[in-house]
């Protein structure tokens, strides 16, 4: 027992990242976007076909500039990450599926309107 508070007293405990805070204020504006969003009509839909992967963004922003990211995470490599800009024709945006790989995604859309910040998250499988 001696051995192991004596160990413990000579351990150096590092932060474990030094942006720490910075990161605790992204993780906050994820958490406020998420409560923005779901106080929408309905949430973004995503879905594909064999051409084009399709966002449709909810009624509450017609007629409204939709500023934002776009971010497709693959499970299976970092290479095949993707990033895009918000661009929406009447509330949709459509991405090339060219520009992506046939593989399961973790999407996560963070946008702005009349400056409030909205964020979402779903997952997309075009392994099929």
């Amino acid at each position: 027992m001696i051995v192991l508070v004596v160990k413990s007293m000579n351990q150096d405990f590092q932060l474990v990242s030094d942006d720490y805070y910075q990161k605790e204020i992204k993780f906050q504006d994820v958490l406020d976007g998420s409560k923005n969003q779901s106080q929408l009509s309905a949430p973004i839909t995503i879905h594909a076909n064999e051409k084009s992967v399709i966002l449709d963004f909810p009624e509450d922003f017609n007629g409204k500039e939709i500023k934002g990211k776009i971010q497709f995470y693959s499970a299976v490599t970092s290479k095949w990450d993707a990033n895009f800009d918000v661009k929406t024709n009447q509330n949709s945006m459509t991405i090339d599926r060219q520009k992506l790989h046939t593989t399961p995604y973790l999407v996560k859309v963070v946008w702005e309107v009349d400056g409030k910040k909205y964020y979402e998250q779903d997952s997309l499988n075009l392994a099929h």
